[in-house]
């Protein structure tokens, strides 16, 4: 086959290195769809300011949430390509639930005021914060019910879609799929961007357990080639070329540390999801202005 260029190559790599779904011996019960809606907060940090130093202002969001039993749950990962940044990962059932969630954060005093002090603390070691939110297309999903809990990697690929070119995306996805439903164990899921990116956004998770899958499956590359036949990489490629304005793909890990974790994931994995919080840091004298959305 000829050499893949631009897009095209972004999109077959990011499909053939979707990870191995509910690996055999995991308890298929912490197995769950992704949220129907997704709020994406993200973090640069500045230079020297990662790692050990935002994971201590974190943990003091995490025991604002923990001393409320708060319920609503969030999951963080870092960046490990790319900008020095952390993502938090907050699902919910619908847009009325992340109004309902927030309301009931700014009416609760005592935990808004710990949370004013937690993005005091944790504003110092930021260069900028941005916010987005993404509602889940399962249409363009591939088996995404998977074992979040025992997951500790998330490639996350970011395709921006030409305007007026939906339909050619629409047909993209759909060959895409078609091809990896016979090749077992590919998955992924696809959310698409409603407020704080451009409206032709589109957002691929595949999680994964360990960086091997990395290697172990960029394997699937020959099999999809097989499955979709030279007809359909012909088309694949003209699609692409013709749809996808610009694509980027990083890998980030789990972070338990600066994580709030639902209680089944616990359960499935207290030693990866309650390891040893780190040291608070000392309360900021000035807290800083709330944003308006949860962290």
């Amino acid at each position: 086959m000829k050499r893949l260029t631009g897009s095209m190559l972004a999109l077959l790599v990011l499909l053939a290195v979707g990870g191995s779904g509910i690996a055999a011996g995991q308890d298929k019960s912490t197995a769950m769809m992704p949220p129907k809606v997704l709020v994406i907060t993200r973090e640069f940090t500045k230079p020297g300011k990662s790692g050990t130093q935002h994971e201590k202002t974190e943990s003091l969001f995490v025991q604002a949430t923990t001393r409320a039993k708060w319920p609503t749950h969030y999951l963080a990962v870092e960046s490990l390509s790319g900008k020095s940044r952390a993502l938090f990962l907050t699902g919910y059932d619908s847009f009325a639930a992340w109004e309902k969630d927030t309301l009931a954060t700014q009416k609760n005093a005592t935990l808004s005021a710990a949370l004013d002090r937690a993005w005091a603390a944790d504003g110092e070691l930021l260069s900028e914060t941005d916010g987005g939110a993404f509602v889940f297309r399962e249409e363009y999903s591939l088996r995404p019910e998977v074992d979040i809990a025992h997951m500790r990697y998330f490639e996350i690929s970011r395709f921006q879609v030409k305007q007026g070119h939906d339909k050619d995306w629409d047909e993209i996805l759909k060959l895409v799929t078609a091809a990896y439903k016979n090749i077992p164990d590919a998955h992924w899921a696809t959310y698409s961007a409603v407020y704080g990116f451009p409206d032709t956004t589109y957002i691929v998770f595949n999680p994964m357990k360990s960086a091997a899958e990395i290697d172990r499956n960029f394997a699937a590359n020959k099999e999809f080639e097989a499955a979709m036949g030279e007809a359909g990489m012909k088309k694949f490629a003209e699609l692409s070329a013709a749809a996808i304005e610009s694509s980027q793909t990083n890998l980030f890990a789990f972070n338990p540390r600066m994580s709030y974790p639902a209680d089944e994931w616990v359960k499935a994995d207290p030693e990866f999801w309650k390891p040893k919080a780190a040291a608070a840091p000392a309360a900021a004298k000035k807290p800083a202005d709330k944003p308006a959305a949860n962290h």
